[in-house]
């Protein structure tokens, strides 16, 4: 059974940072691409950054320079770490594994806001 399990979102004011952290059970995790894409309100999900199972590493020219997406193969664990948060970058962040087949995680809720 697969599973993506995030966490570490929540509330942050503007300037702020949050690290979010999905770890996998049930795949071969080091064979697959990793995502991480954020859905706000009445807006349709969208890819924040992903990386392949060779390191390469793809981000939305709205968070390039200000979020840095990495992954530990050992701990079966992608993480995204957000600096310099700004309130659109408020939406629930979720998880996403990709071999052909894709699987997600139930999401986890960030909150920009002062």
């Amino acid at each position: 059974q697969v599973q993506l399990v995030e966490s570490g979102g929540g509330l942050v004011q503007p300037g702020g940072s949050l690290r979010l952290s999905c770890a996998a059970s049930g795949i071969i995790f080091h064979i697959y691409t990793m995502g991480w894409y954020r859905q706000a309100p009445g807006k349709q999900r969208e890819l924040v950054a992903r990386i392949t199972s060779g390191g390469d590493t793809k981000y939305a020219d709205s968070v390039k320079g200000r979020f840095t997406i990495s992954r530990d193969n050992a701990k079966n664990t992608v993480y995204l770490q957000m600096n310099s948060l700004i309130p659109d970058d408020t939406a629930v962040y979720y998880c996403n594994a990709n071999f052909g087949t894709g699987y997600w995680g139930q999401g986890t809720q960030v909150t920009v806001s002062s």
